[in-house]
């Protein structure tokens, strides 16, 4: 069973959409089960500005995704780091075990985002 914060998010999801100026963007997906998430994140000075998804999948994997957005905004990079799929599923009041899956990708896609910012960001300084 959902808790009403998982069916909240899923029926009501934050942040959905892209950034078009986004300077960290990654895409996770689960092949198992078919969940697709993309995540859009806006960083300016260290600090997490604007964050978005795309997500293909049930409705744990939307809700995952609109309470990982909100967990990251306003974050540094390295306190989103430290976000995990614990703490998103605990934001979410839980999820059923079978489910937890999603909030993996979730921190994952976070994951992956700040690693695409941080690569792109090697990339100016070497030029």
């Amino acid at each position: 069973m959902y808790s009403e914060k998982v069916l909240e998010h899923f029926m009501n999801p934050r942040n959905v959409g892209e950034i078009e100026d986004a300077n960290g963007v990654a895409q996770v997906g689960n092949p198992k089960c078919g969940d697709i998430m993309k995540m859009y994140l806006k960083i300016e000075n260290g600090i997490i500005v604007d964050a978005k998804f795309k997500t293909f999948g049930c409705g744990a994997a939307v809700a995952t995704s609109s309470m990982a957005t909100e967990m990251v905004k306003g974050k540094t990079i390295e306190e989103a780091l430290q976000i995990t799929n614990k703490a998103v599923a605990e934001a979410l009041d839980g999820l059923p075990p079978n489910k937890l899956h999603c909030s993996v990708l979730a921190e994952e896609a976070i994951k992956a985002a700040i690693e695409d910012y941080l690569s792109k960001q090697k990339q100016q300084t070497q030029n």
